[in-house]
């Protein structure tokens, strides 16, 4: 019952806040980066937590720093357009995870004391800066899409891809309540997830997408078989991200990431799908519907 209660508090009150937030267009979309900033925070820090239970990382500051520092610095470029002179043509979040990457190498070769655990050190800390820092800014990024006409594209695509992710969710969800009750434990990573749920989810992932070309016509009406492949392959990439939190946590042996949202776990198990698939709906939008200018 607490499971419901909270499914549904999330879908009628928490769904709306963070498509309120998006629709907040000042600075391009400020009050969104900013909330990526604090999101890549903590749930770096509860990865961090996760993969600490059997594993040695370096301090959970200098990890949570350098994954947050990747959204900052697209926030950054995202609200300050003229910030890089215009003709900045290198990827500058991705310039900084590597340099988030070689500090995590340097740290270690100074501070290692000894070199029992420097693999681990390396495998996990590289996996939190990537997971937690960079994946994230493929949603930041929504934000300086323009059409081939200049107008922003910003607000339909970040709210296409969203409601992809919570209906793909919601709606796996619904479906292996009421329908996987003996199609379950096919994949060991969550043996409650069921073949009807997956189902459900493409199924909702495909609803937003034909939705968003009814409400944006002339983003998406033309190309609506476009827009059910990328809801196909976007429920599966927030499918996959969903799976990947569950591996995490089993390794781990902890039930949720955190406790940050009541009846929900951590931020982390709240996330876990958008994470894996802003960087499919960002890459497949852009082939798709693009190109996208700044």
């Amino acid at each position: 019952m607490n499971k419901v209660v909270s499914r549904l508090l999330v879908f009628f009150i928490g769904i709306p806040l963070i498509l309120a937030i998006v629709y907040l267009p000042y600075c391009n979309h400020l009050a969104l980066h900013i909330l990526v900033c604090l999101v890549s925070v903590i749930a770096s820090c509860e990865l961090y937590d996760m993969l600490s239970k059997n594993m040695a990382l370096p301090p959970k500051p200098f990890i949570a720093f350098l994954s947050a520092l990747i959204p900052f610095v697209q926030m950054l470029i995202s609200v300050i357009p003229g910030l890089t002179g215009g003709q900045f043509s290198v990827d500058l979040p991705t310039c900084v995870l590597i340099f988030s990457l070689l500090a995590v190498l340097v740290y270690e070769v100074f501070s290692a004391k000894t070199f029992d655990f420097s693999n681990q050190h390396f495998s996990g800390s590289l996996f939190i800066i990537i997971y937690a820092g960079y994946l994230i800014t493929f949603l930041q990024r929504l934000t300086t899409a323009t059409s081939k006409e200049g107008e922003s594209m910003a607000v339909p695509l970040i709210t296409t891809l969203l409601l992809m992710v919570f209906l793909c969710d919601s709606l796996a969800w619904l479906f292996g309540v009421l329908f996987g009750k003996n199609n379950r434990g096919f994949i060991k990573a969550s043996p409650n997830k069921s073949i009807a749920g997956f189902i459900g989810g493409l199924i909702g992932s495909v609803a937003a997408g034909v939705l968003a070309s009814f409400v944006w016509p002339d983003f998406f009406g033309s190309s609506r078989p476009l827009v059910i492949v990328t809801g196909v392959l976007t429920a599966f990439a927030a499918i996959i991200g969903d799976l990947i939190e569950s591996i995490c946590k089993r390794s781990s042996g902890v039930k949720d990431s955190g406790s940050i949202i009541p009846g929900r776990g951590g931020l982390l198990d709240s996330i876990d799908s958008i994470l894996l698939a802003s960087p499919l709906f960002y890459l497949l939008t852009g082939i798709f519907f693009g190109p996208f200018g700044a």
